[in-house]
C-alpha cells in the first residue's frame, strides 16, 4: 500500500506544471537608451539622446507578469552639439542642475501572448510626475551568445507633452509633442 501511495504522489508531482519565478534583469548601461525627437519650426525631427540609463526589469513569462523601472541622468543629453546640450539641460527645458534625472515606474505590463506589448507606469521629468503608456515594439528573451547569462531586450516608446513637465518653451514652434523612445538590453541578475 505505501508503494502504491508513493508512486500516486511522484505520479501528481510530475503532474504539475512547473512555475517559473519572477527573474530580476539589470539594464547592461552599454546598450540601453533613451532617446527622444520633436520638430523643430516644422523644418526637420530632431533626434537626441541620453548616454546614461539605468534600472531593471521582473519579468516572470510563466504568471505573464513583470515591472520595469529605469532611471534616466538627464545631464547626460546627447543632441550632437555642446552649445545645445547646455541649452538643452537648462531651466526652460531639463534643469538638470535641480532635476538631474528623470524616472520611470511602471504600474501594469500588458502582455500579448508570452510578450509584453504595453506598459503603464508613471513619468517623472523635472518634478512633474504623469501617467504614460509605453508600447512595446520587439522583446526577446533568451540567452545571451557573448555573456553566457539569460538577457532580456526590448524596444519601446511613448509621446508626452513637454508642457504638462513644465518644459514648453518656444511651443507650439518648437514641437510640444516629444517621442520617448527606450532601447533596453538587461541581463539577469
Amino acid at each position: 500500500m505505501k508503494k502504491q501511495v508513493a508512486t500516486l504522489v511522484l505520479a501528481l508531482a510530475a503532474a504539475v506544471p512547473a512555475f517559473a519565478a519572477p527573474e530580476t534583469f539589470v539594464a547592461d548601461s552599454t546598450h540601453t537608451f533613451s532617446r527622444f525627437s520633436y520638430s523643430h519650426f516644422g523644418f526637420t525631427t530632431q533626434l537626441s539622446r541620453f548616454n546614461k540609463n539605468s534600472g531593471k526589469v521582473v519579468f516572470d513569462k510563466a504568471a505573464k507578469t513583470g515591472s520595469v523601472d529605469i532611471t534616466i541622468d538627464t545631464k547626460s543629453v546627447d543632441t550632437g552639439y555642446d552649445t545645445f546640450n547646455e541649452h538643452i539641460q537648462g531651466e526652460d527645458f531639463l534643469d538638470t542642475g535641480k532635476y538631474p534625472t528623470a524616472h520611470f515606474k511602471s504600474t501594469k505590463v500588458i502582455f500579448e501572448g508570452d510578450k509584453p506589448a504595453k506598459i503603464e507606469g508613471n513619468l517623472t521629468l523635472k518634478g512633474v510626475t504623469k501617467p504614460v503608456t509605453l508600447t512595446v515594439t520587439s522583446f526577446l528573451a533568451m540567452p545571451h551568445p557573448m555573456l553566457k547569462k539569460d538577457a532580456i531586450g526590448a524596444n519601446a516608446y511613448t509621446v508626452v507633452k513637454r508642457s504638462e513637465f513644465n518644459a514648453g518653451k518656444y511651443a507650439p514652434h518648437v514641437g510640444d509633442d516629444v517621442r520617448i523612445d527606450v532601447t533596453l538590453e538587461a541581463i539577469k541578475d
